[in-house]
């Protein structure tokens, strides 16, 4: 029996907390070490979102994508209460 595959949705902010990256992947480890790294170009390179303050977990790949579209439509105030429900230091929870 193979173990079964883990999707998350992630907020990605810079270290002032002014913006805020929104994504969805298979891999949060490796994703997250890519922004860290600035390895791809694109929002977080550009605006050094490196620090994970927000994550939700998904069994099945099409909800975790749902979801992301589904908190991309929010206001910005939202998003942070939600960070804030969970995270009401915005600690850095890609550290190692």
């Amino acid at each position: 029996m193979s173990a079964s595959k883990t999707y998350c949705v992630y907020f990605m902010s810079d270290p002032s907390h002014a913006v805020l990256y929104i994504g969805v992947t298979g891999d949060l480890e490796r994703r997250v070490s890519e922004h860290k790294a600035h390895a791809l170009d694109g929002f977080t390179k550009t605006y050094d979102a490196t620090e994970l303050v927000y994550c939700e977990s998904f069994s099945n790949a099409d909800e975790a994508i749902a979801r992301e579209k589904q908190l991309k439509k929010w206001t910005r105030a939202k998003k942070n209460a939600l960070v804030y429900r969970t995270n009401p230091t915005w600690e850095d929870l890609g550290k190692k």
